[in-house]
């Protein structure tokens, strides 16, 4: 997520929904009574602390049983986590079509990649060990990143076969295989030296998710992500969907414009239900 989105000036506060539940990622990093992460506002709810990763479920009121849901993950370049224009606000919008959503707070600043993975990973599993609880149907659990949070959904969905860290309980043992994968405008799916190439931690195989891959040509500092992983997923058969637009630039959530691309998420609703169906 570029910098240059977030104003600076203060604002009011901006209502965000609460959630159904919240869960401690980590069981010796548990939730304060007060959150001791530190929130700016502006025309964008800014994470600027997360030292205690959580997960908090967002239950959509008009799913069926055993429905489908997604585990988002906010932008903001490893430093902050867009919290509402990435997060909350694709929540009520994933609640809306019948979808269960859970917004993940993972670690940030300080571009801290290997823990940000190592949390969608606990993330995944706390997920499936409550999907009975929260109604979800466990085979049918996927991931939506932006920008740096595309880059960990992308991460993720490549690196699942063993955790990062040493097991902790009955949730580590469950699968933490996304089980299908949204990548909207992705960041840093490429190699500095040679953005024409995959980031060496994305390894793509057949049995990677597949995936919805949403991009403006005009993004272009970051475009090559899309294009890496389309390319990684077409080289290993895997399905996949690429929608790329003229115009749109950067950081734009599902907040509408006079671009196009402001339609990505009728589009990207359609193909999480053919893809769930197909998985039925």
């Amino acid at each position: 997520m570029s910098t240059f989105l977030f104003c600076s000036l203060a604002a009011a506060p901006i209502e965000t929904p609460k959630p159904d539940a919240q869960i401690a990622v980590w069981p010796d990093r548990p939730l304060l009574d007060q959150s001791d992460d530190e929130v700016k506002y502006s025309n964008i709810i800014r994470i600027t602390k997360v030292n205690r990763p959580a997960i908090e479920f967002y239950k959509a009121k008009n799913a069926k049983p055993n429905a489908p849901a997604v585990v988002i993950f906010p932008g903001g370049g490893y430093n902050i986590l867009a919290y509402d224009l990435e997060g909350t606000e694709i929540a009520e919008w994933l609640n809306s079509i019948g979808i269960h959503a859970v917004v993940v707070k993972y670690t940030v600043p300080g571009n801290q990649r290997e823990q940000a993975l190592k949390d969608a990973q606990r993330a995944l599993g706390l997920v499936r060990s409550k999907a009975q609880e929260w109604g979800i149907k466990p085979q049918q659990i996927g991931v939506l990143g932006f920008s740096a949070g595309g880059h960990l959904a992308a991460n993720l969905s490549t690196n699942y076969e063993k955790r990062n860290y040493e097991p902790i309980d009955a949730a580590d043992k469950l699968s933490c295989r996304p089980d299908f994968t949204v990548l909207i405008y992705p960041a840093y799916i490429y190699q500095e030296d040679d953005k024409r190439k995959s980031a060496p931690e994305i390894k793509v195989t057949d049995q990677t998710p597949p995936a919805f891959i949403v991009q403006t040509l005009d993004d272009r500092r970051l475009v090559d992500s899309a294009f890496n992983y389309t390319r990684d997923l077409k080289d290993a058969k895997v399905d996949a969907e690429l929608h790329l637009f003229a115009r749109g630039g950067h950081g734009y959530g599902l907040r509408p414009s006079d671009n196009p691309v402001s339609n990505w998420p009728d589009l990207c609703g359609a193909w999480i239900k053919r893809t769930t169906a197909q998985q039925d």
